[in-house]
């Protein structure tokens, strides 16, 4: 694996950028502008993430409904951050239907 400019090897930043959600994914936005490996994990990190909490937040002013679909979507955010950390470790660029299309665009 190669070395990024942070020090670390690509697959570890990778899965870093997920570890904290989209704050994560803006932090290594920040620190690798050139490594595509890592900015397209960074940059799905921030959509996904983002976008969970967006909805999260949304949801949770919805009475009865809202409990159901945030404790769902919760679900849904454990089991996405642990794959992607898995597919980034493993050195995978592991996109996701829309937001991986869009990093891909964006990392360069």
């Amino acid at each position: 694996m190669a070395k990024t400019a942070t020090g670390l090897d690509e697959n570890v930043a990778g899965l870093l950028c997920y570890v904290l959600g989209w704050i994560s994914g803006i932090v290594f936005i920040i620190l690798e502008p050139k490594n595509k490996f890592v900015r397209f994990h960074a940059i799905q990190s921030i959509i996904v993430f983002g976008a969970i909490s967006i909805a999260s937040g949304i949801l949770s002013w919805l009475p009865f409904i809202g409990l159901f679909l945030g404790w769902a979507l919760g679900v849904l955010a454990i089991i996405l951050w642990i794959v992607l950390m898995v597919k980034a470790y493993q050195g995978k660029k592991y996109k996701l239907p829309v937001s991986g299309d869009m990093a891909q665009k964006w990392a360069g």
